[in-house]
């Protein structure tokens, strides 16, 4: 049970400790130490009422002194008791009794240096698999008594189609689309998963947590999760799913008729018998109701120009550059087509010489960029993989007559593209091994080496590499991400034909515009549609002078969720300044984490702000309350990066509706989250270009609108990034070389759709590139 009352006789407790479990000293608590199977005892010194976070989760804190520490300068520590067993805790201990905490997660206190304690606390929940042992002083219940104040929960699952915005919920789902866990732009992993049930409602969630294995555990579509407190918010008309405090998910195989055996790195959980029917229903389901692809392709069915996930043992790997690095891989079966073998030094080759020789011929080289490379390196030799939308290319090095195919797997996460670790109990990697274990290895070093490209010698830098990847692009600098059966059409037939329509082509970039690539960002409406000018800095500067006219107004400062500076400059016009520091549990964050607003700041000033602190909002005083300024100006800087709202759209709030997410148990402060509390409508920076296309058959204007997807940059970052603007360049460079002439142009494959824009005198015809990607090796 997780939190238990212990009886005491004759001064021993009539029920031990579990025997596995050890005691931990207040000084051995520290980050980085192994505290598994660890528990630590304190007397109950002090407790805080039980409160609800903004989320909804029970919370309960207590401090504990160490006994044994009793004279040290800090021997007591902060508890915090998250769920279920906080309830639990609240209405039983009592101020005195031995409290001995087990499965505790260990993590820095944001308030050691003003309350003396020490500098990390104790955070225990259910979920976590924790369990607590209270041994209470007299009290008045009767001699007998011994009480587990926790049963087995009794959980309820919402359907999707019920979801409302702003609550937590236990829901069950068959998995749609995922994206495999990737490490996010902060210290977290992330995994996206949208999911389905036979409400026909869909629901995507954004998955986030420090540790990878607490991450729900999905292979494949079809496979059925079940998630135990996920927080649900509406964002642009749809529902969508996020991690709060104590999320837990369980992971099913979602074939019919396979055994219902939970995935989950969690140890405690709680599984009643009638789920299993509700596991069995939705496979049932989704068998006839979602499109679920057949086995994962096999290297001896790749075509050139494929998209396709791959079950493989790898059996070496090696750095081959800053931004790339090497799998080989196998799956007992032969690639049809000659393999180009990615050129690296023995000596940075890991794995088992012999069984590389042994396998020259049957293994595969896949190359992976980005930020797939951290998780590559970390792959064991031997480990059982699926790695997800491999791209094969086919090109030919300039020496050769013969074309080859290469395996990439690209930077980024799109259409789930990533690589996943399988164990070997997965039903997949039984089949696999099985079939490894079958192959005759000596066949396959007698065959002739027909299907393996081997270039002699190995380049001596990697700028020779560079110079190989680049000369194996020529076939096309672009990648195509999804709609893979569709056929080229020639330029002169699309513009023969109708609208709306979609097409996939090869064709070459003759000119684009603007030139000035600084240009080609705008502002974009996606709920009206509209596009504007980013505004010059100039512009935010003339306003933020026009709101430091109205001085800050001292009533509306230190409220109960944020604390107040404010000063007078001491130069001529002794300008007033303000600052609000949002508060997170009554107390100060760290600079990083602290969302801040601003009052008669100058520009210098706020950027100055922005270098130190996560968000920093500019507002004015009213008579009752702070207020955004014009939607002229952001409404949030965060970084290098100012966000804007559409004015059409938005419905500005007091700027006290931030007060829900400050009081979240883990504020994110999230763009879209904060402009979602505060009304606003934003603005998302867009690339938007004109390319003119032409083949041997014609010509054709198409324009480009994307956010971060084709040029693989984001849109919100390029005007205050100078290197991304230098990438950005150089991949213009490289899909329209200035001074070549036609004929010396590389190509590029794309897929453009048409569309009809009517006025009140005629129809034109547009077209539009989607769904395309330069090439990761391009630059």
């Amino acid at each position: 049970m997780p939190v238990q009352l212990m009886k005491i006789i004759k001064g021993k407790s009539e029920t031990p400790l579990p025997s596995h479990l050890q005691k931990e000293d207040l000084e051995n608590l520290q980050e980085g130490f192994d505290h598994t199977n660890k528990y630590f005892q304190g007397k109950i010194i002090l407790s805080y009422p039980l409160t609800k976070l903004g989320d909804g989760t029970d919370l309960f804190k207590v401090v504990l002194q160490d006994l044994d520490n009793s004279c040290s300068r800090i021997n007591s520590i902060n508890i915090l008791i998250y769920g279920k067993m906080a309830e639990d805790c609240a209405n039983v201990i009592r101020h005195g009794d031995t409290f001995v905490v087990a499965g505790f997660k260990l993590a820095k206190s944001p308030t050691a240096r003003e309350d003396g304690r020490h500098g990390c606390h104790l955070e225990v929940s259910e979920e976590a698999g924790s369990a607590i042992y209270i041994y209470a002083v007299s009290r008045t219940t009767a001699a007998s008594e011994t009480a587990s104040v926790s049963v087995a929960p009794k959980y309820v699952y919402t359907p999707l189609n019920h979801l409302k915005d702003g609550t937590i919920v236990n829901l069950y789902g068959v998995v749609k689309f995922f994206k495999p866990p990737y490490v996010s732009k902060g210290t977290d992993y992330c995994s996206v998963v949208t999911l389905v049930d036979p409400s026909n409602v869909k629901l995507t969630c954004t998955l986030f947590n420090g540790n990878l294995d607490s991450l729900p555990k999905i292979y494949k579509v079809g496979d059925i999760v079940r998630f135990h407190r996920i927080k649900i918010r509406e964002y642009n008309g749809q529902m969508q799913g996020i991690t709060s405090v104590g999320f837990a998910s369980l992971t099913f195989d979602g074939t019919v008729g396979a055994p219902v055996v939970p995935r989950t790195s969690s140890k405690v959980y709680t599984f009643m018998d009638e789920e299993q029917k509700t596991i069995e229903e939705l496979r049932v389901w989704a068998a006839s109701n979602l499109s679920i692809s057949g086995p994962a392709a096999k290297l001896s069915g790749v075509q050139p120009m494929l998209f396709f996930d791959l079950t493989c043992q790898l059996v070496g790997k090696a750095k081959v550059d800053g931004s790339s690095f090497l799998l080989k891989v196998w799956d007992g079966t032969k690639c049809p087509y000659p393999t180009w073998k990615v050129p690296v030094e023995a000596r940075d080759l890991e794995g088992e010489k012999v069984l590389l020789h042994q396998l020259r011929n049957l293994t595969v080289d896949i190359l992976v960029y980005d930020n797939h490379v951290q998780l590559a390196k970390s792959l064991k030799i031997g480990s059982f993989l699926r790695i997800y939308s491999i791209h094969t290319k086919q090109a030919s090095a300039d020496n050769e007559d013969v074309s080859h195919i290469e395996f990439h797997l690209h930077g980024g996460t799109c259409y789930g593209r990533g690589i996943g670790v399988l164990p070997e109990s997965n039903p997949d990697v039984k089949e696999l091994k099985t079939f490894l274990e079958s192959v005759d290895l000596a066949y396959s070093q007698n065959m002739e080496s027909m299907s393996s490209v081997e270039l002699d010698g190995t380049f001596n830098n990697v700028t020779d590499l560079e110079s190989h990847l680049q000369r194996c692009q020529q076939l096309s600098v672009t990648v195509l991400t999804d709609h893979q059966d569709l056929n080229n059409t020639e330029l002169k037939t699309i513009l023969n034909s109708t609208a709306p329509q979609q097409y996939r082509i090869r064709a070459k970039l003759r000119t684009y515009k603007p030139q000035k690539l600084y240009q080609c960002i705008k502002l974009h409406c996606s709920k009206c549609n509209s596009l504007q000018e980013v505004p010059d800095g100039d512009d935010f500067d003339l306003i933020l002078q026009g709101s430091a006219v109205t001085a800050p107004n001292p009533e509306l400062h230190n409220t109960s969720w944020y604390d107040s500076v404010m000063w007078t400059t001491q130069d001529q016009k002794q300008r007033k300044i303000a600052i609000h520091f949002v508060k997170h549990d009554e107390m100060l964050q760290q600079p990083e984490d602290t969302l801040l607003m601003i009052e008669g700041g100058t520009l210098k000033e706020v950027w100055k702000l922005t270098k130190r602190f996560k968000c920093v909002i500019p507002v004015r005083s009213t008579v009752d309350d702070l207020e955004l300024l014009d939607l002229s100006a952001p409404f949030l800087l965060q970084g290098n990066i100012k966000y804007y709202g559409c004015k059409q759209c938005s419905t500005p709030k007091p700027v006290k509706s931030l007060s829900s997410i400050a009081a979240e148990q883990q504020p994110s402060w999230e763009p879209t989250e904060i402009a979602q509390v505060l009304g606003i409508e934003p603005l998302q920076y867009v690339f938007i270009m004109k390319f003119t296309l032409v083949d041997e058959t014609g010509a054709l204007n198409a324009y480009l609108f994307d956010y971060e997807k084709f040029f693989q940059i984001p849109a919100s970052e390029i005007l205050t990034n100078n290197f991304l603007q230098q990438k950005m360049q150089m991949t213009m460079n490289t899909l329209c070389p200035p001074g070549r002439k036609l004929d010396d142009l590389p190509w590029l494959e794309c897929f453009i759709k048409s569309y009809n824009v009517r006025d009140a005198t005629k129809c034109q015809v547009y077209y539009q590139i989607f769904d395309t990607t330069v090439a990761e090796d391009v630059v």
